[in-house]
């Protein structure tokens, strides 16, 4: 066949042509005689013995090579809802998806899902298409999610990139020298107890896919409503406005607050948490939260001072220096600081010879009365026992490091962590974790006043309300 009209009679004759140039082969589709309806659609093959040349094929066609080199190839000017689910391109491994762009990925995909719907809707889809081409979509999404993880847990950190000059001498030394060495007893590291290498990446990456599942179903154990999704929206912002979550949630928000950071950062899974005891250990300091009716000293402040805490973790980078475990016990300590407080302070307490002043000798009475407290929760009922599954090393160093840092929490120690940090900058060998953790939950219960205005204003106003009553009370 030379002349057109040999070519044009060939193919009325044959339903696909195979042929060969420079290496590759091609298979054309074309209509049969008479069929007015099917479109011809150009199709192309690897020969068994050009694995080679397949691959420059490929890059060829997506421009990684020079002109010369792209082969002229039939496109199909179709739109991607009429082409049928078997005749878009398929890839031949997974190590293949991985080489190709996400942009490449999502496309196909987006493409095979979309004639999918459109055969649904016309009654045309079978079984074996439809099998065939969700699992085409899955491996896609699972070599997507392979690969930005491998990106994101890079040894390289974004803190690479901050300028050394724009840090103070003093600072870089203490950062250098406090999360670079090994810290004694508190930094001992086993298989049991492994480091996020990079836990900010793991809070934006791969624990987002699992929080909109989780927030689709019940499985879990705590339904979120809508209005809750929507005031969590912004759980990463400086000014969270936690009375709207409260509000939203039916005065809950410390319950959504803690089991929702216990999911972000994984650590329900990894300390196996009860799911039940944990519902129930929350709604139990919800309960001692509202025992005196504060004004101030609430589940509000309690889940407010939580975000903070969460917010220095996430913004800072610190938390890419910590353990689990002590994520998990700043995250916990913050939200049990101020259980069951009185709405006075401890000077009242003394002043007035207080059951709590006579049983902790009027020291930082109601700081041990919370973590007395708290510890009774878990010790007396077993089923709400959070941290039942812990082994004895995590459990004792968790109970030293909650005690240090609700125990700093006493504004009375407030000028002497300001002091001895001062003076650990200028050694900063000298420098504890631990007391590092104390400064950032002490630095979280006093934030309010460096956020957003209305809300500084909200807490001034229930914090003198709060002093106004214990003035009454001495008065009466």
């Amino acid at each position: 066949m030379t002349d057109s009209s040999n070519r044009k009679e060939g193919f009325k004759k044959c339903r696909s042509a195979t042929f060969s140039i420079d290496g590759y082969s091609f298979t054309i589709v074309a209509n049969e005689a008479g069929d007015k309806n099917a479109r011809p659609l150009a199709r192309f093959s690897r020969s068994k013995s050009q694995n080679c040349l397949w691959n420059s094929l490929i890059d060829g066609l997506t421009g990684n090579v020079k002109e010369k080199a792209r082969p002229t190839i039939v496109q199909d000017t179709r739109p991607p809802e009429e082409i049928l689910a078997d005749e878009l391109p398929q890839l031949d491994s997974p190590e293949a998806l991985v080489k190709t762009s996400f942009r490449r990925k999502y496309k196909k995909t987006s493409q095979r899902l979309r004639s999918l719907v459109k055969q649904l809707e016309r009654g045309e889809a079978s079984v074996v298409d439809l099998k065939k081409n969700l699992e085409y979509a899955a491996t896609v999404l699972e070599s997507v999610y392979i690969d930005e993880t491998r990106r994101l847990l890079d040894t390289e950190d974004e803190l690479s990139d901050i300028q050394s000059d724009s840090v103070p001498s003093e600072v870089r030394d203490w950062l250098a020298s406090t999360f670079t060495r090994q810290m004694g007893m508190m930094l001992r590291r086993s298989e049991e107890k492994p480091r996020f290498k990079s836990i900010v990446h793991a809070v934006q990456a791969g624990i987002f896919v699992e929080r909109m599942y989780r927030r689709t179903s019940n499985m879990v154990g705590l339904s979120y409503p809508p209005a809750v999704i929507e005031a969590l929206k912004d759980v990463d912002k400086w000014s969270f406005d936690v009375f709207s979550l409260n509000e939203a949630s039916g005065d809950h928000a410390l319950k959504f607050i803690f089991y929702e950071l216990l999911t972000r950062y994984d650590l329900i899974s990894r300390f196996k948490i009860p799911i039940s005891a944990l519902v129930s250990f929350v709604e139990a300091l919800e309960v001692g939260y509202n025992k005196h009716k504060n004004p101030y000293h609430n589940l509000m402040h309690a889940a407010d001072v939580t975000q903070t805490v969460h917010y220095l973790l996430y913004k800072t980078g610190v938390a890419n220096w910590l353990t689990e475990l002590e994520i998990f016990a700043i995250i916990f300590s913050a939200a049990i600081h101020d259980y069951e407080h009185t709405g006075t302070t401890n000077n009242f307490h003394i002043q007035t010879r207080s059951d709590p002043a006579i049983l902790y000798n009027d020291r930082s009475v109601l700081e041990n009365h919370h973590l007395s407290a708290t510890y009774r929760l878990l010790q007396e009922d077993e089923e709400m026992n959070i941290l039942v599954n812990l082994s004895k090393d995590d459990w004792r160093e968790f109970r030293t490091l909650v005690i240090e840092m609700v125990m700093a929490t006493d504004m009375s120690c407030h000028f002497q962590q300001i002091k001895a940090m001062k003076t650990a900058l200028q050694q900063p060998e000298a420098i504890e974790k631990p007391k590092a953790l104390s400064l950032m939950l002490h630095t979280a219960d006093i934030s309010h006043p460096a956020k957003a205005w209305d809300l500084h204003h909200r807490w001034t106003m229930s914090l003198l309300e709060e002093f106004f009553r214990q003035r009454q009370s001495l008065a009466m």
